[in-house]
C-alpha cells in the first residue's frame, strides 16, 4: 500500500507502507509515518502502565511476593486518668511594681526593655532637699560636740575647785546635768542625720533582681507621691504556667505530679509546683502553678494543660498513630509471629500525651502498626523495618 505526502512542496512523493502493530492494520491509507510513529508509542505507553497496575496488585494482595514496611509498637498497661483542658497562661515568678518611698520630681526613668542586674537602678527622685537636710545636720552635729566637750572640760575644772572648797556644790551639779544634755542632744543629731541619709537613699529606686523593665508607670519630669508605682520589672528566666482548675482537682492532683501542656504547638510534660487549696472569689477555681524550666518561653503566653478529672486507672494503651479511624468505626493492624497483618476493631478511649486506651482483643505486648498501616490489608505480609534480618 502507497500513501502520498503533499506537504510544502505540494509534491507527491512515495512513502513506506503502513506496517500492522501486532498483526492488525488500524490505518487507513494516506496516514503519515509521523502519525504511524505516534500511534506506535501510545500504545506501548498503555501496555506499559497495564503492566505496572498489574505489578502493584499483585503486590498489595495478601500474601503478594513482596511485604510491606511498616513500624511497629508494643500494646501496653500503663496507668492513665481521663483529662480535660483548661487555658492558662505563663508568669513570672518575680514580677514586681515598684513604688516611690519618697515624694518628689522624677529626675531618672530606665526606658522600656532595659535589661536590668539586682540592685540595678531603674528610677531616682530629686534628692536636692533632703541633701540639704544632710549638711544641716551635719553642722548641728558639730555644734552638739563643741557644746558637749566645753561641759566636759567645766565640769573637770569644778570638781577640782570643789576639792578645794573654792566652788559651791550646786554649781558643779548643774554643770553635770548640762553635759548629759549635751550628750542627749548629739546623739539626737546624729539619729537625725542617719534618718536624711536613708531618706537620701530611698530617693533611688533599684530593681530587686535581675530582670528587665517591661513598663514605664510615671516618666521623668513627674512628681511622684509616697507609694506611686513607677515602674514595672519581670524576671523572664524564673517562670511557671498558672491555671485556674475546678475544685474536683484537689483530690487529683498533686505537687510534683506531670502534668502535658501545649504551648505555640510544642506539647511537653512539666511537674506541679504547686496547688492552691483555697477557691478563689465567686469562681471557686484553685489555683494551679506549673513549673517551667527550659524552652523559649515568655511571660504572656497561652497554655493549655491538660488536668486530671478522676484517679488514673489501668488501662491498655497504643500510641495515637497506631488508630485507623473509618466510617464502620477504629482498628489497629497487628502483627503476628508469621508477620502478616491481622486488622483487630477497637473502642478508643481516654487519652494521655502520645498514648490513647484501646478495649478490643489486644493483649499488652501485641506488636501493633504505627507507620505504613494505611496500606495494609487483612493478611498482607509486613517487613518491620528495623527488624534483624
Amino acid at each position: 500500500m502507497w500513501v502520498t505526502n503533499t506537504e510544502t512542496t505540494g509534491t507527491q512523493r512515495p512513502q513506506k507502507k503502513a506496517k500492522a502493530f501486532n498483526g492488525i492494520c488500524f490505518l487507513r491509507p494516506g496516514t503519515s509515518v509521523t502519525t504511524i510513529r505516534f500511534a506506535k508509542y501510545l500504545i506501548a505507553g498503555w501496555a506499559l502502565l497495564a503492566v505496572f497496575l498489574a505489578t502493584s496488585t499483585a503486590q498489595a494482595a495478601p500474601g503478594g511476593g513482596r511485604s510491606s514496611p511498616v513500624k511497629v509498637a508494643e500494646a501496653k498497661q500503663v496507668l492513665m486518668a481521663p483529662q480535660t483542658w483548661v487555658a492558662g497562661t505563663i508568669i513570672s515568678r518575680h514580677d514586681v511594681r515598684l513604688a516611690a518611698e519618697v515624694a518628689g520630681k522624677l529626675v531618672q526613668v530606665k526606658e522600656v526593655g532595659t535589661q536590668v542586674k539586682e540592685g540595678t537602678i531603674v528610677a531616682r527622685i530629686d534628692p536636692t532637699f533632703v541633701e540639704l537636710k544632710i549638711e544641716e545636720f551635719q553642722a548641728q552635729i558639730a555644734a552638739d560636740k563643741a557644746r558637749l566637750e566645753f561641759l566636759k572640760s567645766e565640769v573637770r575644772r569644778n570638781e577640782r575647785l570643789a576639792t578645794q572648797n573654792n566652788a559651791a556644790q550646786t554649781r558643779l551639779d548643774e554643770l553635770r546635768a548640762d553635759r548629759e544634755v549635751a550628750r542627749s542632744e548629739l546623739q539626737i543629731s546624729r539619729v537625725r542625720l542617719k534618718q536624711a541619709r536613708e531618706e537620701l537613699r530611698r530617693h533611688v529606686i533599684r530593681s530587686p533582681f535581675a530582670g528587665v523593665v517591661v513598663e514605664r508607670l510615671m516618666r521623668r519630669g513627674e512628681r511622684a507621691a509616697v507609694g506611686d508605682d513607677v515602674v514595672r520589672v519581670i524576671d523572664g528566666q524564673t517562670l511557671e504556667v498558672q491555671a485556674w482548675v475546678p475544685l474536683s482537682t484537689l483530690n487529683v492532683v498533686h505537687a510534683n505530679d506531670s502534668l502535658t501542656l501545649k504551648i505555640d504547638r510544642q506539647e511537653i510534660s512539666a511537674p506541679v509546683r504547686t496547688l492552691v487549696a483555697a477557691g478563689y472569689g465567686r469562681s471557686r477555681l484553685l489555683d494551679l502553678r506549673i513549673s517551667l524550666h527550659n524552652g523559649t518561653w515568655t511571660a504572656g503566653q497561652t497554655v493549655l494543660v491538660a488536668v486530671p478529672t478522676a484517679a488514673a486507672e489501668n488501662v491498655l494503651a497504643v500510641p495515637r498513630d497506631a488508630l485507623v479511624l473509618r466510617r464502620d468505626g477504629a482498628f489497629v493492624f497487628r502483627i503476628n509471629a508469621e508477620n502478616k497483618a491481622q486488622r483487630v476493631a477497637v473502642e478508643p478511649g481516654i487519652a494521655s500525651g502520645a498514648l490513647v486506651a484501646v478495649s478490643g482483643e489486644l493483649t499488652a505486648g501485641d506488636q501493633i502498626v504505627v507507620r505504613g498501616g494505611e496500606r495494609l490489608r487483612p493478611g498482607s505480609t509486613v517487613k518491620i523495618i528495623g527488624e534483624s534480618k
